[in-house]
């Protein structure tokens, strides 16, 4: 399997020339490049400031407009950039979803994320089969991509709006684990070859992740706080490791990233600066080039000729979502408001959906339109079920609940962050400027 969201060809960025020696100083510039996405990027949190929107939705947005009026591609670069952008995503909301709170609501969590996933993989696999004439490998790939839940469209949302900090934003942070879960076992169970790579990453994995807890506990209490950033390095390490023996595995480097974040959230807990640190480089760098590269594989003219296919999926996906997540997060004592909101944000989809349409693809169990129909789904139900929430669905209790949290954990921060300064200014000259200092 590809690397996440690495299908579009290393391209040219145009940016609407049609010049080929401006074209190839353009391409050749990678400061410009980078330039132009991040501007982008920038009117992006601009636009979503200014509308109220999750800024995820408003990048995606914007990477559809750029990706057809004017010619923005990818780079490997930017598919690397990206890709660890949706491994740190996914990796930060296991982080954040607190050990004590999970235990709480792990019924909720396992019947709100299980039903998540059985009735749209059900429900998209029969209609794929029986109504669009897919043969059933085709099908069952159409059943898992659409079945998922967007960890990172979720997450994003949950840290813009501050519910990353309730018991109700986690609540739906595990229930999108679940889910996500049953996509990648129904994948492995029903396609994935087992080598000896695959027993390596399984074995490295499970060792991992009986150790990563301790070590990182280790690395904190000997190295924390340090200018250099020991910490994050380590965490860093270690999800580059694990993803890249899940690439050789023929799996995704998002899944251990996301075990590894469960595992140490109980060290998150007690350390917000690490989680604050690790959540900035996230979104003010990575996560624009993963939810912008996202909007390019929505092709205007694609959507066009087979519009009425893609509405009837996202229909059929978000559908049932509603029939089977609405009656189950009423049933755990959730109100309509809070159902509503879930069901919406559970109907989300963009990593695994087209991680499983990428691989039904580069196996030949799809071909190229049916792969163009089930990204274009994909897509647009991390957008249009998103909107629907954020729009209509906001639990305001729950935001002002969550308000509350963000002051009481930034006096927190402001505290800790005083006591940490002086150690590392002190370092920093030393470690950086001491030479100069001397001389």
């Amino acid at each position: 399997m590809l690397s996440t969201l690495s299908t579009c060809p290393p391209a040219q960025v145009t940016l609407g020339w049609h010049h080929s020696a401006f074209e190839r100083d353009t391409v050749d510039n990678v400061w410009l490049v980078a330039a132009f996405w991040m501007g982008l990027a920038l009117v992006a949190s601009l636009i979503s400031i200014r509308i109220g929107l999750s800024v995820a939705l408003v990048e995606i947005a914007v990477g559809v407009v750029a990706g057809n009026s004017l010619g923005l591609h990818t780079t490997p670069w930017i598919d690397f950039l990206a890709s660890f952008g949706a491994i740190l995503l996914t990796f930060l909301a296991g982080a954040e979803i607190d050990p004590e709170s999970f235990r709480r609501n792990l019924k909720a969590s396992l019947a709100i994320g299980g039903v998540s996933f059985l009735f749209p993989f059900l429900g998209a696999l029969a209609f794929a089969y029986f109504v669009a004439g897919w043969d059933l490998r085709a099908a069952e790939i159409a059943g898992i991509a659409l079945s998922t839940t967007s960890v990172a469209v979720v997450y994003a949302v949950m840290v813009e709006t501050g519910l990353s900090r309730t018991d109700f934003g986690k609540l739906i942070l595990a229930a999108c684990f679940v889910t996500d879960l049953g996509t990648v076992l129904a994948l492995g169970l029903l396609f994935a070859s087992f080598n000896i790579w695959m027993l390596a990453f399984i074995a490295i994995t499970a060792i991992a992740l009986t150790q990563i807890s301790r070590i990182t506990r280790f690395v904190l209490a000997h190295w924390g706080g340090k200018v250099s950033e020991p910490e994050v390095k380590f965490l860093f390490f270690v999800l580059f490791g694990l993803g890249g023996l899940a690439t050789l595995a023929n799996s995704e480097a998002v899944l251990p990233a996301y075990l590894v974040g469960l595992v140490i959230a109980g060290v998150f807990v007690n350390d917000r600066v690490l989680v604050q640190r690790i959540r900035s480089i996230a979104f003010a760098l990575l996560t624009p080039f993963y939810f912008l590269k996202a909007g390019l594989y929505v092709s205007l003219p694609a959507v066009v000729a087979t519009f009425g296919l893609i509405v009837v999926l996202l229909g059929v996906k978000v559908g049932s979502k509603i029939v089977g997540v609405w009656p189950m997060s009423r049933a755990f004592g959730l109100n309509v408001r809070e159902a509503n909101y879930t069901t919406m944000l559970m109907s989300t989809g963009l990593t695994f959906g087209t991680i499983s349409a990428l691989f039904g693809l580069t196996n030949h169990i799809i071909d190229q339109s049916q792969y163009s129909v089930l990204v274009t789904v994909v897509i647009l139900s991390a957008f249009v079920p998103t909107l629907i929430a954020q729009s209509f669905f906001q639990p305001h209790e729950h935001l002002a609940a969550a308000a509350r949290r963000a002051d009481e954990e930034a006096a927190v921060a402001r505290s800790e962050g005083a006591a940490r300064l002086a150690p590392s200014v002190a370092e920093a000259s030393t470690e950086y400027g001491g030479q100069g200092g001397s001389e």
